[in-house]
């Protein structure tokens, strides 16, 4: 299994959070992703680049930045990526570019990563939140991603055998949610966004005209 951190200077301190969620494959992590941007709409998605295929209906820039191979491994070189990491056979990165841009606006920023991603970020001492999302069962997974009709009989089997190293680092992350009933998980995940927003490291330097 391949990851990795670049060499070049990290995205600055900011006075906005980083919110990692992770998730092996069909758990729902992206479709609850999905509702919470739509419910705290101050919120940005960073939106990862990829080597892997775009499945039906997904969209360049939208769901991922599709990329060759090559030319991800030269943003590798060249310092591109703040994180990235080799999921079931393809490279995933976030762009350290993209980050700043959307922390410079004030904002705060969701990865919708894998656990190999977020423990870069975690090393790189990133005012972060991490956010596991656990299927309710392994039957349910199973089911999930038969249900998706997107992957062959093979790579779903492989899908299910990374499953249980991803879920094993489970215990790396703040929260966990099991996505069970979902508006039950998207709540859970809110609250948990907006519990941080609230943090004192946070609401001090905010609010420090009162507070003096």
């Amino acid at each position: 299994m391949f990851l990795g951190v670049s060499a070049e200077p990290d995205v600055p301190p900011s006075m906005h959070t980083l919110f990692i969620i992770a998730a092996p494959s069909g758990a729902g992590k992206s479709s609850l992703v999905n509702a919470l941007l739509k419910r705290e709409p101050t919120l940005a998605l960073s939106v990862s680049h990829t080597t892997r295929p775009p499945r039906p209906g997904e969209r360049y820039a939208r769901h991922y930045h599709f990329v060759e191979r090559a030319e991800f491994e030269k943003g590798v070189s060249q310092g591109t990526f703040l994180e990235y990491a080799e999921v079931h056979g393809n490279l995933y990165g976030t762009s350290r570019a993209m980050v700043r841009a959307k922390l410079g606006q004030e904002r705060d920023v969701v990865l919708e990563i894998d656990w190999q991603g977020a423990r870069q970020i975690r090393a790189r001492q990133f005012d972060c939140v991490s956010v596991f999302i656990l299927p309710p069962s392994w039957d349910e997974l199973n089911r999930r991603l038969r249900l998706r009709c997107t992957d062959t009989a093979a790579v779903i089997d492989q899908r299910l055998r990374n499953a249980r190293e991803e879920i094993a680092h489970a215990n790396e992350f703040d929260y966990i949610i099991v996505n069970d009933k979902f508006e039950l998980a998207l709540t859970e995940l809110q609250t948990i966004v907006r519990a941080a927003r609230l943090r004192s490291i946070l609401q001090i330097p905010r609010q420090q005209a009162l507070i003096s």
